[in-house]
């Protein structure tokens, strides 16, 4: 069985720790080191987690990806990039998760 991934607040309920370490050491200090900017860990974090299966995880990370600046179609580009080093199958995947295409009629 499949489980969606948690959002904040859920994990916060459900294992409180959890929530804690992610929310003070994750996004509180590794995600606010300067060397990488939040844009660049977005799409490190994407490929990462499209590269091992990690798909629950992916709608949010797109989200924040987005907030981080990068477009739809980079995160397209993203995705294509990465069949060559993860393989078809991981990056056809984490392109059904991406939001639909504006330019594409209905």
């Amino acid at each position: 069985m499949v489980h969606p991934a948690l959002n904040p607040d859920d994990l916060a309920l459900i294992a409180p720790k959890l929530s804690q370490l992610a929310k003070e050491v994750l996004f509180g200090d590794i995600w606010q080191r300067p060397a990488l900017s939040a844009r660049e860990r977005s799409l490190i974090t994407l490929a990462i987690l499209a590269s091992l299966g990690r798909v629950q995880q992916l709608p949010w990370h797109i989200a924040f990806a987005q907030q981080n600046g990068l477009t739809r179609e980079q995160l397209e580009e993203l995705f294509t990039h990465l069949a060559f080093y993860a393989g078809l199958p991981a990056a056809v995947t984490a392109v059904s998760y991406l939001p639909a295409r504006e330019d594409v009629a209905s």
